[in-house]
């Protein structure tokens, strides 16, 4: 009995020392400003450094598994504003090229793997310090849009100057993106530490019996000690603070924040548990770079009966080729030859399966709606415009399928899901990545206010707030989408009628016009008149 009221003051003793001024430091999580304004999250800190489940080396704000352009937005996002700069950031991706520097020479072929981002997604970029870096790189700005369909009854241009801008987006290779975010983040005076591994798992919560029963082992169950059972409460509040994540390196970190960044076979959403819903198209997209005659400054897209195609501008006299058809026909389109391809590829664009676009018995009608309503009083008609045609391909042609996944839920406890983790969409209109940049920037705003007012940044009603936004945002995206691939996968009389009205009255009508221009380059939340 002596000994173990010896044993019992020496625990107090060593847990009243722990407690002491010195040994809880506070970590600096905030500027001058904010002191004080994340108390909770701090004792989350305190917590784990008192029961000895982890150092400050593994122990994370946030941890980011995927360092992919979202995730790398995401941080960049972080350490752009004053209260989340503070953060201690973890990065968890096996990519080699998030440890280095990569220099891309202008002068070479232009990747096939790039993306359209929108205006919005450029004053994002401006925001967090990333566009100055794309600049130095290749990229190029498109101030047209032309968007027909195969059977020659309609069509629609789009001009930045509709609504009084310099560009409708602009083509830029998902490298350059990827390594503008990363010397972004490189270069800030940041918390931040990049993990070459992948995630592997994170273990169940440690159970307050496992405690209790190894203290049972040495005294017997009856005879638990008082700094034991307070252990014990000590490591239960800090496992409800943090999630302990074990990587494929053997390392082990400890966050308070999960952030799933990590794609559309998200491990992380898998691992959480949230639902999806989606399904497969019956469509494969082919995706390469080609050439032509006279550099190109107008985005393309044909729909054609198997899918649309689109040629996106990436520079000089290089464009980006989408195109979506069946999965059958995009095996025999990447095994021809490049000359085959060629051909095949003009002929999509020109007079393959129809005639080029011209005025019909439509124009009358709208014409007619116009003068009476007023709405297109001031529209331009701008006329049809053949596409450059292409001399060669000069890339590898990458094939792969289309499918559209949407999250139940973008967030639990201490986890939340950005980008394709969250969702994918049907490219046609190249709209995917923009959806994951508003993820990424709603989600850093969200924790920055959750910061100021000392909100856990893990806590479910703070990343609830973010789902209920970016999910309504997303959904209806996916929802236009999905419903573009379906109205234009019908090759029927009546219903191409009905799209070429549809053509005619985005051409002609101008609030019309200059809405869907305005929602496309997402500077518009609703895709409704303004």
């Amino acid at each position: 009995m002596l000994m173990f009221r010896v044993k019992r003051d020496v625990a107090k003793r060593a847990l009243n020392t722990m407690c002491s001024s010195n040994y809880l430091r506070r970590r600096n999580f905030c500027d001058t400003a904010a002191v004080g304004v994340s108390s909770s999250i701090e004792r989350g800190t305190d917590y784990a450094e008192k029961v000895g489940m982890t150092n400050k080396v593994n122990q994370h704000d946030i941890a980011i598994v995927g360092g992919g352009m979202v995730g790398l937005a995401f941080a960049c996002a972080l350490s752009s504003m004053p209260l989340t700069k503070q953060l201690s950031i973890a990065i968890i991706d096996s990519n080699p090229a998030l440890s280095s520097r990569q220099c891309f020479n202008k002068n070479a072929i232009p990747d096939s793997r790039v993306s359209t981002v929108t205006p919005s997604t450029i004053s994002f970029f401006k925001e967090v310090g990333a566009w100055e870096h794309v600049e130095q790189q290749r990229h190029a700005f498109f101030n047209q849009m032309q968007v027909w369909d195969h059977t020659g009854l309609g069509y629609t241009r789009y001009n930045a100057r509709d609504v009084g801008k310099d560009c409708l987006g602009c083509v830029v290779e998902n490298k350059v993106l990827a390594n503008s975010l990363l010397l972004r983040l490189q270069n800030a005076d940041f918390q931040k530490t990049i993990y070459s591994a992948r995630l592997t798992q994170w273990p169940s919560r440690h159970k307050v019996s496992s405690a209790r029963n190894a203290a049972g082992q040495e005294h017997g169950k009856d005879n638990i000690s008082g700094a034991s059972l307070t252990k014990e409460k000590e490591v239960k509040k800090c496992n409800n603070r943090f999630v302990k994540l074990d990587l494929s390196d053997s390392k082990t970190i400890h966050a308070k924040l999960v952030v799933g960044a990590d794609g559309a076979k998200s491990h992380v959403r898998e691992i959480a548990g949230l639902k999806t819903t989606g399904w497969k198209y019956p469509q494969s997209a082919i995706i390469c770079t080609v050439e032509h005659a006279m550099e190109n400054h107008c985005a393309w897209q044909r729909f054609l009966p198997s899918g649309p195609i689109a040629l996106l501008p990436i520079g000089d006299n290089f464009s980006n080729i989408v195109w979506t058809m069946r999965p059958e026909e995009s095996a025999e389109h990447k095994s021809m030859s490049s000359d085959d391809f060629v051909k095949a590829v003009n002929h999509a664009l020109d007079y393959g399966h129809g005639r080029h676009p011209q005025s019909n018995f439509l124009d009358g009608y709208i014409d007619k709606f116009s003068s009476l309503t007023g709405l297109g009083a001031e529209s331009v008609k701008e006329p049809f415009q053949v596409p450059p045609r292409i001399t060669n391909v000069v890339s590898e042609r990458m094939a792969f399928p289309l499918s559209l996944m949407h999250a139940h839920d973008y967030a639990s406890k201490r986890v939340v899901l950005v980008g394709d983790a969250a969702h994918t969409v049907h490219p046609l209109a190249g709209q995917g990545v923009n959806l994951g940049f508003g993820d990424a920037s709603t989600l850093a705003k969200i924790i920055a206010e959750g910061l100021s007012v000392g909100t856990d940044i893990g806590e479910l009603s703070l990343l609830k707030k973010y789902e209920r936004d970016r999910k309504a945002a997303n959904v209806t995206m996916m929802a236009i989408l999905d419903g573009f691939q379906k109205a234009f996968s019908v090759d029927l009389g009546p219903i191409n009628v009905l799209r070429a009205a549809a053509f005619h009255g985005a051409q002609y009508i101008t609030p019309l016009k200059r809405n869907i221009i305005s929602y496309a380059m997402g500077e518009q939340k609703w895709p409704l008149f303004a």
